[in-house]
């Protein structure tokens, strides 16, 4: 087994785990964000923090899996990396999207521990960070549909 598909098993299985753990970061600012005294509690700080962790982790086995592949390597040997719209969106947009992504979750963190309660920011730069994932998440690739 070479490097490469080390690496895409590796982003597989972590991808399902991101959705677990999204999922729960979502439950937890809407359960802040329109709770009655509107505090930030454990969960929300806990899930934010894990959901950081595995977006970077995420992300870093991405990159070693995009300095690996081989359809990178064809892409731009031919040319094609950006006129093909299949190169252009698995080897420019879906990393691109996703670091961005990982950095102003990596904001909403910051801003999340500094605070006590939630404010308009921390909601803004949440919602930014998750459309960016849902819109780069590979769902049809993930569940080969």
């Amino acid at each position: 087994m070479d490097l490469h598909n080390v690496f895409l098993h590796a982003h597989r299985g972590f991808a399902y785990l991101i959705l677990l753990i999204v999922a729960l970061f979502i439950v937890s600012l809407l359960a802040v964000m329109f709770g009655y005294s509107g505090k930030i509690n454990k969960l929300l700080r806990k899930s934010t923090l894990f959901t950081m962790i595995l977006f970077h982790l995420q992300f870093l086995i991405g990159i070693a899996m995009l300095v690996f592949s081989p359809g990178l390597k064809a892409a731009l040997d031919s040319g094609t990396l950006m006129s093909d719209s299949y190169n252009r969106v698995t080897f420019v947009e879906h990393p691109f999207s996703m670091l961005v992504a990982a950095v102003l979750l990596t904001i909403a963190n910051k801003k999340i521990k500094q605070n006590e309660t939630m404010n308009f920011a921390i909601v803004i730069l949440s919602a930014i960070a998750l459309a960016l994932f849902f819109y780069a998440f590979p769902f049809a690739k993930l569940f080969n549909t």
